[in-house]
């Protein structure tokens, strides 16, 4: 099955394939617009990807919007997550982004990835959400060459030992991660939709 990933961030679209190897997942092109983040939520930034896209294409299309969450700064960045150094609204690069959560949150604090997929078909009018969380603390420094965004500073409570996620294998990071736990919701709900009758597929969501 053909999906179109709604997202250009070359290491999302890396997590997602290697989550869901049973579906091709298509890259976004150029000519395509993505709607901005102004959502209050993560679901409510995936799905509107999700929209834009199979509007735009006819194609089922998959939105993705994560981020992490600070126990000690009431739940921020939130779904300012990418942009959470930033005084002008666009995306902060991911060192100004984890110098700005390590100097405002304590060192062991509780943290919290978020992931929210969203599944689009204008053909049908089939709309799903799915949402995937790890949870974890600060680590003290920052840990390890892998993963992006955050990973450097997240040591997650389910880990097999006390390294951060840019410390963890692909294997270990994707059994525990966010991503991970959203994506097999969704390849777990495509699996089951699609031995339904076709009347029936296009009333699950």
């Amino acid at each position: 099955m053909k999906l179109v990933l709604a997202t250009r961030n070359a290491h999302k679209r890396r997590e997602l394939s290697r989550l869901m190897p049973e579906y091709e997942l298509e890259e976004l092109g150029d000519a395509i617009a993505l709607p901005p983040e102004e959502g209050e939520t993560f679901e409510e930034n995936a799905l509107a990807k999700a929209r834009a896209v199979t509007l735009a294409t006819g194609r089922p299309a998959i939105g993705e919007d994560s981020g992490i969450e600070a126990a000690a700064l009431g739940g921020a960045p939130g779904v300012r997550s990418a942009r959470y150094a930033s005084t002008a609204g666009a995306n902060s690069s991911d060192e100004e982004n984890l110098a700005k959560l390590r100097r405002e949150a304590p060192v062991d604090s509780g943290l919290r990835y978020v992931c929210a997929l969203a599944y689009a078909d204008s053909g049908s009018g089939v709309e799903h959400l799915f949402l995937g969380y790890c949870t974890g603390r600060l680590a003290g420094e920052e840990r390890g060459e892998r993963g992006f965004g955050y990973d450097p500073v997240f040591v997650p409570d389910e880990g097999p030992d006390e390294r951060t996620f840019a410390e963890l294998s692909d294997a270990e990071k994707d059994a525990i991660s966010h991503r991970g736990n959203a994506a097999r919701a969704l390849a777990e709900w495509l699996a089951a939709s699609s031995e339904l009758p076709a009347g029936e597929a296009a009333r699950s969501g």
